[in-house]
């Protein structure tokens, strides 16, 4: 075999190499984030105000609103937390419960609260 024609042929090999590790791992980048999202839920504390703004009783002025009070306060704790959002009550929450989570950074947060509720 020539010099070139075994240059091409591992260029091509190391292509497809890199193509198949691409190809598999870019599903994987965004999993943890994106999971709630395929399942059709909405994560509050992931969500950008465009997502926020497809649920029910949710404009683009009350999705920028969730947006802010996450910005300024950091992740909600739970779904009930969105009532503390100027605009939003109890019942929004009530009829778009079945589309909404938490991602488990808030929850681990809210457990490890709770421990330290229970220590003293």
């Amino acid at each position: 075999m020539s010099r070139i024609k075994k240059q091409l042929l591992l260029r091509v090999l190391c292509l497809s190499v890199v193509s198949f590790f691409v190809f598999l791992l870019h599903p994987l980048a965004n999993t943890a984030s994106n999971a709630s999202e395929t399942a059709g839920l909405v994560n509050i504390n992931t969500a950008n105000a465009e997502q926020l703004s497809h649920l029910k009783g949710i404009g683009p002025k009350k999705a920028e609103a969730i947006v802010k009070y996450r910005e300024e306060h950091g992740a909600f704790k739970s779904i009930d937390d969105l009532t503390k959002v100027k605009g939003i009550g109890p019942k929004f929450v009530e009829k778009n419960k079945g589309q909404l989570s938490l991602d488990a950074g808030a929850a681990a947060e809210k457990a490890k609260e709770h421990i330290s509720d229970v220590k003293h």
